[in-house]
């Protein structure tokens, strides 16, 4: 889970040095905010269809031909972005930090929900984030504070959800989508709103990456085993070829990990040439044949990945990519899927 920060940074800086990727220049003020977030208000929400936002932008080769299908509705919880060495917020991100909401839509809304602005209608809550410190606690009273700011995040999420539920998806077929941090609190969203529950019914897939899920976790809810499969987990955590790190070494299950390549678990391997394209620090560039995808024993392999300016990526854990690296597989799979449950969705209703 450790982040490439120099990576990250510039993601950040290119999503706000250029102009020509996304139409929307967002309004930033200091006002009143409720601590507690009112998701009745367009301000609490970093990507929503009633406004425009980062999560609306495309790199510049897919905006000629781009037809919005708006399938479904696409529910995403995004990864850690309060990273705040002095914790100047405590172990919760506050709603009111203009710089840190900047920073998540101009980095993780616009580099990994953006791929969904195809298929569906983006819905992505601010919620107040735990520190990147709660993953990593050292004293018992972190353990506790980290806990704390963990059950704080999932209940502005759980809110949202609840809010999105009885005003905006009128029975519409839904995808869940999170990446780190938001696969955390995804991971309960599906325990309790879908494993086992009517709700299950609408949905079209959930995304669950960069976060371990353990099989067992679930009643009902399986890993997806083919492209097409609805109603279904995927998942996955990138890593070089041949490295297992520590805390995966230690883990007692084996985690589900699907290739975000071939999309099928009788096919566990897939080379770089078979990945149509990746988004990295230059948003409107899709880079062909950037990494592979190998599924080991719970994780997910890539030989070093192949891209200009790849010395700086000077680390074995592919975390920070586990989207960017798989973007254009990503985005038709999901299409694929919401295609698919229509389909089924036509079937059963003759």
């Amino acid at each position: 889970m450790r982040i490439n920060g120099l990576l990250l940074l510039l993601l950040v800086l290119s999503g706000c040095a250029k102009s020509n990727f996304a139409t929307y220049e967002p309004v930033y003020s200091k006002v009143d905010w409720e601590e507690q977030p009112d998701y009745s208000q367009l301000k609490n929400w970093a990507a929503h269809p009633y406004k425009n936002d980062p999560s609306d932008s495309l790199p510049h080769r897919l905006a000629k031909n781009f037809q919005p299908k708006q399938l479904v509705d696409v529910f995403f919880v995004h990864p850690t972005t309060y990273l705040d060495p002095a914790m100047t917020n405590g172990w919760s991100a506050s709603l009111k930090d203009i710089a840190l909401n900047i920073k998540t839509d101009f980095s993780t809304i616009l580099s990994q929900a953006s791929i969904f602005n195809e298929v569906g209608a983006v819905y992505a809550p601010r919620y107040r984030q735990a520190h990147i410190n709660s993953y990593y606690p050292k004293t018992k009273l972190d353990t506790l504070n980290a806990l704390a700011a963990f059950e704080l995040a999932y209940q502005d999420v759980k809110k949202a959800f609840d809010f999105y539920l009885a005003n905006y998806n009128q029975n519409k077929p839904i995808i869940i989508a999170a990446h780190s941090q938001g696969s955390t609190h995804a991971k309960r969203l599906l325990k309790e709103y879908f494993d086992g529950k009517a709700l299950s019914n609408q949905l079209v897939t959930a995304y669950i990456v960069g976060m371990a899920i353990d099989p067992a976790e679930y009643t009902s809810l399986k890993s997806c085993n083919t492209p097409t499969e609805t109603g279904c987990i995927c998942a996955w955590r990138t890593f070089k070829e041949g490295y297992i790190p520590p805390f995966v070494q230690i883990e007692k299950f084996n985690s589900i990990v699907t290739n975000p390549l071939t999309w099928d678990s009788n096919q566990p391997f897939a080379g770089r040439d078979a990945n149509p394209g990746s988004v990295l620090y230059n948003f409107n560039k899709v880079i062909p044949k950037v990494a592979g995808a190998i599924n080991h024993k719970g994780v997910l392999w890539t030989p070093y990945p192949k891209f200009f300016g790849n010395v700086l990526f000077n680390t074995s854990n592919y975390h920070i990519a586990d989207y960017n690296f798989y973007y254009m597989s990503v985005r038709k799979n999901a299409t694929d899927r919401a295609m698919q449950f229509l389909s089924q969705s036509a079937d059963k209703s003759h």
